[in-house]
């Protein structure tokens, strides 16, 4: 697990980062605290100190009780420069919230806090969750240090829309949520942290497609890509460089993994060819509409003098039986079947020989409450060998289920690479 040196600044935001304290520590990471002095207007380092079970660091010049080291370790024998041996020893250096005044700062150069001047010495990934009035953040001093961060490999994490901490206020703003920014450290921190995908680069396809009638309707499915976004998420804190290529996912998006947005099942084809080949594993989680409107209208189809609608549907590409056609040795190629009913499984079974995949997870989306569109989910992940049922539970779980199962089949002889038939999924 990670040494997390977390970096509170003045905002309303802050007790947030108590909670945000708690859940990385729940999760076996190791917990320190830096304050800026006007943070201590909102909360007080006792609560920090309880939810992490380490003294925390306000004044430069205050003595460490623990000489800069993270809970579990054995301090040093000498009394360290605080702020130096605190960012020597942690893995990522996060600050939430992160004002305009200290992204400012950090933005400039200006050490006159510990937590600034931390920052300037801290070799490991850093984080930053902005929070703040909306006209504070949209103001172009605001944007451009925050792009100056960036430009220094900075990881912003983009703050949420929504009600602010004035009465009445509305905007873009608010901190990220505490689970939001853990998924963001886990995924850049840690790096010297050996973890078990490092190294390995993981391709994730996710959401569902549309393909249009006209300029404005579509036919689509309810998939969500919640699946696919949970499945990147935890493969990327295993240590892995994942790609996700989405298909109309509107949910938040995590600092380190790369996402390409598309629509259609043409782009998605398009944009998962184009990086299949340097990948070594590929989840075809989306769901791809099977049929496309032959011809759609340019402009918006008038229901005037119209009683009812009859449009041509045409197949579309196989894009899972594309994509495995091109595998190389040693790749991973995992499909995905969403079934209604349990004798899905059989066709699951066929889709697996059929297109010479390594595994196919199966969902039976007649289940209320799994699949679609919903936090919870149950699978089947089938093989050539047998079969493994993950029972119901969170998304997330099961995302972290089926990346064991990835990591077990990456460890056997890779599968035979002839190119499949092209017979739709």
């Amino acid at each position: 697990m990670a040494r997390v040196l977390l970096g509170v600044t003045g905002g309303i935001a802050a007790y947030k980062t108590i909670e945000l304290a708690r859940l990385a520590t729940k999760g076996g990471h190791s917990v320190r605290v830096i304050q800026t002095p006007t943070s201590l207007e909102f909360v007080g380092r006792a609560s920090f100190e309880g939810v992490t079970g380490a003294p925390v660091m306000v004044d430069e010049f205050e003595r460490d009780p623990l000489r800069g080291a993270f809970p579990g370790e054995q301090p040093p024998e000498h009394d360290p420069i605080s702020h130096l041996e605190l960012v020597r020893r942690c893995d990522c250096f996060c600050v939430a919230p992160a004002s305009a005044n200290t992204i400012a700062k950090l933005a400039h150069g200006q050490a006159d806090n510990l937590l600034t001047s931390a920052y300037l010495a801290c070799t490991s990934p850093v984080l930053v969750a902005p929070a703040m009035n909306n006209h504070m953040y949209g103001h172009p001093a605001t944007q451009s240090n925050i792009a100056v961060l960036k430009e220094r490999g900075v990881h912003v994490i983009e703050p949420g829309t929504g009600a602010l901490a004035s009465k009445g206020e509305w905007g873009v703003g608010r901190l990220a949520e505490p689970a939001e920014i853990l998924a963001a450290i886990e995924v850049v921190g840690a790096t010297c942290v050996p973890r078990s995908l490092d190294g390995l680069r993981v391709l994730v396809t996710a959401g569902g497609t549309r393909e249009p009638l006209d300029a404005v309707r579509f036919i689509g499915n309810r998939s969500s890509g919640r699946m696919g976004f949970a499945l990147a998420e935890e493969a990327a804190r295993r240590g892995a460089e994942v790609t996700v290529v989405a298909a109309n996912v509107t949910l938040p998006r995590v600092s380190g993994i790369t996402y390409v947005d598309v629509e259609t099942a043409d782009e998605l084809q398009r944009a998962t060819l184009q990086r299949f080949e340097a990948s070594d594993v590929l989840l075809m989680a989306a769901a791809v509409a099977d049929f496309q409107p032959s011809a759609p209208e340019a402009g918006k189809i008038a229901k005037e003098k119209r009683d009812r609608l009859t449009v041509d549907l045409v197949r579309t590409t196989d894009v899972l039986a594309s994509v495995a056609a091109k595998r190389r040795a040693g790749q991973l190629v995992i499909g995905f079947a969403a079934e209604h009913g349990r004798q899905g499984i059989e066709r699951a079974r066929a889709k697996l020989a059929r297109k010479r995949l390594d595994a196919i997870v199966f969902n039976d989306v007649s289940q209320e409450g799994i699949g679609f569109d919903a936090d919870e989910n149950e699978v089947t992940l089938v093989t050539s060998s047998g079969e493994s049922l993950i029972t119901r539970r969170g998304k997330d779980e099961v995302a972290a289920a089926l990346i064991d199962q990835v990591q077990e089949l990456r460890g056997g002889a890779p599968v035979a690479t002839q190119a499949p038939d092209t017979e739709g999924i």
